[in-house]
């Protein structure tokens, strides 16, 4: 069957719908409530990104004159006004939730945000003082007149718009000034606790600077004071056939595009008068739907800096320290563990340093020749370089693998290839047209008269942070025909020539897309002829019709089918004559899910595949992706276990998806059936029976 767009849901309202999700870990009253404005954080964070990048698109694609979108078809002129409607209730609801809820319970435990209108004498002097001696000497208000145009507006930078009355120094009448806030601002101010009363009080820098604008401007008379924040396309957007060096066309002009990229949204607070919301909507060329009206600070993702200022443990989670596989742990050489036993990672309940230390030793081993590796994403001063770094100076062959197209982290990639080139390293870009989003290491030694290969696989990125914040799943292992598959890889990135036949790792773009499918419809044959088929699978998200019109016929076939997919899900499950077998979760929770698990029972001989790669369409045929299969029984029935089952039980943070495109939190009435994957997985990590 060649699925119609009628059984596909879109992209862009599935992933709208997942952030609305992330807002709901803030409302849920159970969780911390730091813990909750970081969730608010993170949900004003992923909207932004939206905007940035997937409506951006979409307005390009209308000003190119396409009339539909996405694998549903959907009419773009809805689909833009559809965006428009959901996004404009998700702020509501954040502004709602910060104002009615987050601030009183945050009041409650001694975490004020000090309001404008009741600051005592002493607050306004000291906040006086603070504007004179630290906002002044930084701010440049900029008056709009013929000399003076209006200025260019950074990407998402908070800026003030003035209404001025009188004469300045020069006899001008001005009528508008602009006041960018320097990014090195902070966007709030903890107050010393003799001054606000509290052992936290804050103030947010829009009150600053609506209550002492006129100290910018003297002898003059401020009307008017509103804060605005510009959202632009972000997209990096290269032209092959022009393109003669990636780095430097990356860190050249598009990087710098970016910050100056077309305009999409114009937030401003709910105070602007609708003639100064029109001037400003007029200058960025932006139509009246592109305006968005706040309840509040124009960004909320700079409210993440209360969960820092304030040392307040018991409303955070409770730390944990990530524990070392019995066998690493218990052994000074990772070397002789690999030769003996695979070793599988589960983070973040199980240790990163895993992985740099087996680094470290091989930098500092002279037996050691070669090391090969991704990076995507590594993060600032990451001791994963530095280990890298260290045996190249030492003489080893050293090739990495640099990501520079990885979106946000295009600047601190090209810091890092150029800091491994200086120590000696081979640096290659990835493939000009699919991004090398594989995450692979090798470990090439000499033991005797035998080359070993070392190999880590992963879901996740060498991140020493995000290790510890997304579920991701690695595997250290010593076997010869994985060794030789991702050596192969490595010559592909590096080198040249036709994409080479691998034994056990599956990659993409190549072969990865028409695996799945088989496995998913061998699943369909086996349970035609036995009535037996099965297929659990967690992900971030499911897009390609390929795959989702297969997942339709095995779930015709009799195939039960479980999905777990954190994000964007355009397959409708539950549908009568086409998915009525297939069963849709997302799970949400402290850490973020990003393991990419895909289980088939194969008539009762197991195939488990974790994988960098989503069922995406970027994901399968646009980018370098690996799948490996986890040969060992102890270790497979740990992914099951770990990564599918616990999570399939899970009725603290788990999320149903209707046939209709609605999600429904899963609800217990029997407290006694309560499970948390993520605590659970935490518990029996920090405990003395840790599986290894």
């Amino acid at each position: 069957m060649n699925a119609e767009s009628g059984s596909y849901f879109n992209r862009e309202l599935s992933l709208l719908a997942f952030h609305r999700r992330v807002l709901a870990m803030a409302e849920d009253t159970g969780v911390p409530v730091l813990e909750r404005l970081r969730f608010m954080c993170i949900s004003s964070a992923n909207l932004d990104e939206f905007f940035e990048v997937r409506f951006a698109a979409l307005k390009q694609k209308q000003e190119h004159g396409v009339h539909h979108s996405g694998v549903d078809h959907a009419d773009l002129k809805w689909l833009v006004a559809t965006i428009r409607e959901k996004a404009l209730g998700m702020l509501h609801d954040q502004y709602q939730f910060l104002n009615r809820d987050l601030i009183p319970a945050l009041a409650a435990e001694g975490i004020c945000f000090l309001r404008r209108s009741k600051w005592n004498e002493d607050q306004q002097a000291w906040l006086k003082h603070y504007m004179r001696h630290n906002l002044m000497p930084v701010l440049s208000p900029l008056g709009i007149d013929p000399a003076h145009p209006f200025p260019r507006i950074l990407n998402k930078s908070l800026h003030f718009i003035a209404s001025l009355e009188g004469l300045d120094a020069f006899g001008r009448e001005h009528r508008l000034a602009i006041i960018p806030a320097p990014r090195t601002l902070p966007r709030i101010v903890l107050l010393p606790e003799e001054i606000s009363g509290v052992p936290y009080g804050f103030v947010f820098l829009s009150s600053i600077m609506h209550a002492f604008a006129e100290e910018l401007f003297p002898g003059m008379t401020v009307t008017g004071c509103y804060q605005f924040r510009l959202t632009r396309d972000t997209e990096l957007y290269l032209d092959e056939e022009e393109m003669a060096d990636l780095k430097q066309t990356v860190k050249g002009r598009l990087l710098t595009a970016r910050k100056f990229g077309r305009s999409v949204r114009l937030e401003v607070a709910e105070s602007c008068t609708p003639e100064m919301s029109s001037y400003l909507l007029n200058n960025f060329d932006l139509q009246a739907d592109a305006l968005y009206r706040v309840d509040g600070p124009v960004n909320l993702h700079r409210l993440a800096k209360v969960y820092d200022y304030v040392e307040r443990p018991d409303l955070k989670f409770p730390e944990f320290i990530p524990s070392m596989p019995k066998s690493l742990r218990q052994s000074d050489d990772f070397f002789a563990v690999l030769r003996k036993r695979d070793v599988l990672l589960h983070h973040p309940f199980q240790s990163f340093d895993a992985v740099r230390i087996l680094l470290e030793q091989a930098a500092e081993d002279p037996n050691v020749l070669a090391i090969k590796q991704t990076l995507y994403r590594a993060g600032d001063q990451s001791r994963v370089v530095d280990a890298l770094c260290k045996a190249a100076s030492r003489g080893k062959e050293v090739n990495v693998v640099v990501e520079l197209r990885a979106r946000f982290d295009e600047g601190e990639n090209i810091h890092l290839s150029e800091t491994l080139q200086q120590a000696g390293a081979h640096v290659v870009y990835g493939i000009v047209g699919y991004k090398a989003h594989a995450k692979m290491l090798l470990i090439v030694r000499r033991e005797g008269q035998q080359i070993v290969r070392y190999t880590h696989l992963g879901t996740g990125n060498y991140h020493a942070v995000t290790t510890l914040l997304y579920t991701d799943m690695g595997l250290l292992t010593s076997d010869p025909f994985i060794g030789a598959d991702v050596h192969k890889l490595f010559q592909e990135l590096t080198g040249l020539g036709k994409a080479v036949q691998l034994k056990k790792v599956i990659q993409a773009p190549f072969d990865l897309h028409r695996m799945l499918v088989e496995c998913i419809s061998r699943e369909a044959d086996l349970a035609a002829s036995s009535g037996r088929g099965r297929i659990i699978a967690k992900m971030n998200g499911l897009e390609d019709t390929g795959i989702i019109d297969a997942l339709y016929q095995a779930s015709q076939a009799g195939v039960k089918i479980e999905l777990i997919v954190r994000g964007v899900c355009c397959l409708k499950p539950g549908i009568k004559g086409l998915s009525e077998n297939i069963q849709v979760r997302s799970v949400l929770g402290r850490f973020l899910e990003h393991s990419r698990i895909y289980y088939f029972r194969n008539g009762g001989k197991p195939e488990v595949y974790c994988s960098s790669a989503d069922c995406m369409i970027r994901n399968l045929r646009g980018r370098v992706e690996t799948a490996f299969p986890v040969l060992v029984t102890r270790l497979r029935r740990r992914v099951v276990k770990e990564g599918l089952r616990y999570y399939l039980r899970d009725t603290a943070s788990a999320w149903r998806l209707r046939s209709d495109g609605g999600y429904v939190r899963v609800r217990i009435r029997d407290k006694r059936h309560y499970f948390s994957a993520q605590q659970h997985l935490l518990e029996h990590f920090s405990g003395p029976n840790e599986d290894d």
